[in-house]
């Protein structure tokens, strides 16, 4: 049965962000035939803009459904997103600047055109933007499922509601590159911070206070048909700390994440939003605490993803359910935007124009840039209609196992060239193949791995496991191919690149 008053309010601030969307063609206006200005929005950003940007890309339908759906399943691992974002900022902090001016001297759009250049290897380059696509597509699909879920909750069944949210994603992004997201980002993150801090305060009131929905959660989540547990049991200690290390590792390797800190107007503006940006931190552990609030109230969600969508149904007038759907969707929609545009400057960059077309002309390149983003929601869908998604957060998760095997040849790239690139190369297949090889085994339901050690089994986050192969594989091979005098290519880059 349709919710009316709920589907009235969400639909109207979601028409609202669709002409905010649609209008942000014009805000800051310049030439969106260039790809830079299409998909970096000029690198014209301040500290501000930049910090809702940055903020929407990466508080997203993760946040607000996945994690308290897992918190609601499994309790106290669900909360690994906290201290993970207590590793992302100072992380952020160091590296983004420098990358930032690297790619600002040499004019780069993506992590793959400064790999294709500080190791001369087109190779490498491809691996990356390859990797880069294929970890965006179940991360966008984790923003379309977020959407789904708000929209069946309203009452509105069948999958014409994701193929709605997804056409609304790409006719504003097609039209507005990365303006669109940042306007509507403003908006989105108003609308969070109201709902959740109503939330907070409401929602414990009606139950008794906290002490009865830590006491509830506790009762109830050793019966799950996986038991979960309130305290995190010894046995389940290094997957939280490698779930909260691996994601942070991962966050920046993503495609948009990297797409929103180019955007920005200079490394200082990234360095501002380091130290803003652990706002959004505390939102995101209240918003982890609603996977037991669900738990006290009662709820029983057909999924773990409905936990919380059920449980502001239950607490809140329709109207004001309705503001917090709306919320939601548009928390999905803004960075599902990101990372379409992320992908399809990787796609034009560095497959398109390095092996298909080397003299398209910049409008060309822009509007190739256009029509892939266009394609990469399209795979987006795929993942939603064929892979499971009981727990929305193993699509993200499974991105991260992938996105991982970029690190050494980004990160540890923006340091030193010790690396060979050959071993690199061979060392993202090896843990791109171990990563996929993992998470396989459960049938891509999981994303710990059991790694047997010393007769031991020790469950990890596979994205670490696979790392770890990988920065094995990488050394043994360095040392190998420097030994057989193998070329290394030159370093087109220059110290001073790298200073602000």
């Amino acid at each position: 049965m349709v919710n009316v008053p709920a589907l009235a309010v969400a639909a109207t601030l979601f028409a609202l962000v669709t002409v905010l969307g649609f209008a942000a063609s014009r805000w800051r206006r310049a030439d969106l035939n260039l790809l830079s200005e299409w998909g970096l929005a000029g690198r014209r950003f301040g500290t501000l803009v930049s910090w809702f940007l940055i903020g929407g890309d990466l508080y997203t339908a993760y946040t607000f459904v996945a994690v308290p759906a897992l918190v609601f399943g499994a309790g106290a691992l669900g909360f690994f997103a906290v201290p993970y974002t207590a590793i992302v900022f100072p992380f952020m902090y160091v590296v983004m600047p420098r990358l930032w001016t690297v790619a600002h001297k040499r004019g780069y759009i993506t992590a793959a055109d400064f790999a294709r250049e500080r190791f001369d290897s087109g190779g490498l380059a491809l691996a990356l933007a390859v990797t880069g696509i294929l970890a965006t597509m179940p991360y966008i699909a984790l923003q379309l499922v977020g959407m789904q879920v708000v929209i069946a909750e309203m009452g509105l069944r069948g999958d014409w509601p994701i193929v709605t949210a997804f056409a609304i994603l790409a006719a504003y992004t097609y039209s507005s590159g990365l303006r669109g997201p940042a306007l509507v980002a403003i908006v989105k993150d108003a609308l969070i911070y109201i709902a959740i801090i109503a939330a907070i305060i409401v929602i414990p009131a009606k139950l008794g206070g906290f002490a009865h929905i830590f006491a509830a959660a506790a009762s109830a989540l050793p019966l799950r048909p996986t038991p979960g547990a309130l305290i995190l049991a010894p046995k389940m200690f290094f997957a939280y700390v490698t779930l909260a290390l691996g994601s942070g590792l991962a966050l920046f390797m993503y495609p948009h994440a990297i797409t929103g800190a180019l955007s920005a107007s200079g490394p200082t503006a990234l360095r501002r939003n380091c130290i803003l940006l652990p706002a959004y931190s505390v939102i995101l552990g209240l918003i982890a605490l609603l996977g037991y609030m669900a738990i006290a109230a009662g709820v029983h969600p057909a999924t773990p993803n409905f936990a919380v969508p059920d449980l502001f149904l239950k607490m809140f007038p329709s109207w004001f359910a309705g503001f917090i759907f709306a919320a939601i969707g548009i928390g999905a929609l803004v960075p599902a935007a990101i990372m379409s545009i992320a992908a399809a400057n990787l796609f034009t960059r560095n497959i398109y124009r390095e092996y298909i077309k080397r003299e398209c002309t910049p409008a060309h390149e822009a509007g190739v840039a256009k029509f892939v983003s266009l394609v990469v929601k399209s795979g987006a869908l795929l993942f939603v209609l064929l892979l499971p998604t009981s727990y929305a957060i193993n699509l993200q998760l499974l991105a991260g196992s992938w996105i991982l095997q970029t690190f050494p040849a980004v990160i540890v790239g923006l340091y030193t060239r010790w690396l060979h690139r050959r071993a690199l190369l061979w060392g993202w297949l090896a843990g791109m193949l171990a990563a996929t090889a993992m998470a396989a085994s459960s049938g891509f339901k999981a994303s710990t791995f059991a790694m047997q050690m010393h007769g031991a089994s020790v469950i990890g986050y596979i994205a670490v496991f696979a790392l770890a192969i990988n920065l094995a594989v990488t050394v043994a091979l360095t040392f190998a191919f420097d030994a057989l005098k193998l070329a290394r290519g030159n370093d087109k880059t220059l110290a001073s690149d790298y200073v602000s």
